[in-house]
């Protein structure tokens, strides 16, 4: 079996065709030298079996682009992981909207009155935007923080730009579980990402220690409300974050990564 690595920038369409400029890769068992890369040749994707999705934040034009790149691939009969159009529909933070009874209470608004109304209501909440990753621009505002609404100001950018506020979980103590579900079914075990020293955030990338955890009854629980509705929408790997009993967010673009 092969395996072929295109970056975004070497996808183009020619003629209704979707190509990319691909590079064989390698694997071998050396620490100083693990990989290796082809030099680059067109190939049409449709020569492939499987084309596996994986992008990073933030979701722009560039992003929707090459899932329509990717539809075209699909037509053609290759296998896309995820089905480009379910990328597109499944904001990674937004669609844990579609399950309410698994979340904590969240808010999604450019309101800053409306936020403010929020923090006011349960006095300890998480804000953050709705394309970020690893932690970053994540606000913490606990009751009578004098920064609140420069925080709100701030990340709804006057008003003009859609933000998410959550309750605060307590339980992020002891970790932020990322667990995976291949066509709908979890994996047994979760990495949990523990905060470290004063830090509350759960992410590997500002610090969090990594720790593997089996799954508890909630933790299925949630996987089997989340589960079917991934499998309809054809979103084949897709990594879930749990924080004690609460669902906040869902990486239907990304699973593969623990940031």
């Amino acid at each position: 079996m092969d395996v072929i690595l295109f970056e975004q920038k070497d996808l183009f369409v020619r003629d209704g065709v979707p190509y990319g400029y691909a590079r064989k890769l390698t694997v071998a068992m050396d620490e100083q030298s693990w990989f290796s890369l082809s030099p680059p040749e067109p190939l049409a994707l449709a020569a492939l079996d499987v084309i596996l999705m994986r992008k990073d934040p933030p979701f722009n034009e560039e992003y929707v682009y090459t899932t329509y790149m990717l539809d075209l691939a699909e037509r053609q009969g290759v296998l896309v992981v995820n089905h480009p159009q379910s990328l597109r529909d499944c904001n990674e933070k937004f669609f844990g909207t579609h399950f309410p009874q698994c979340c904590p209470a969240t808010l999604v608004t450019q309101s800053v009155a409306a936020l403010r109304a929020f923090w006011q209501e349960h006095h300890d909440i998480v804000c953050k935007p709705l394309n970020g990753m690893g932690g970053a621009s994540v606000f913490r505002l606990q009751k009578h923080d004098v920064n609140a609404n420069v925080v709100f100001d701030t990340l709804t950018r006057s008003e003009t730009v859609y933000v998410m506020a959550q309750q605060f979980i307590p339980d992020i103590k002891q970790g932020d579980k990322r667990i995976l579900l291949i066509d709908g079914e979890p994996i047994p075990y979760a990495l949990a990402r523990v905060p470290q020293g004063d830090d509350w955030r759960g992410n590997l990338a500002v610090g969090a220690k990594g720790t593997a955890q089996p799954l508890t009854e909630r933790d299925h629980w949630i996987c089997s409300q989340v589960g079917p509705e991934l499998r309809k929408r054809g979103l084949y790997f897709v990594g879930i974050d749990v924080i004690g009993d609460y669902l906040t967010e869902s990486e239907c673009d990304k699973s593969d990564r623990c940031p």
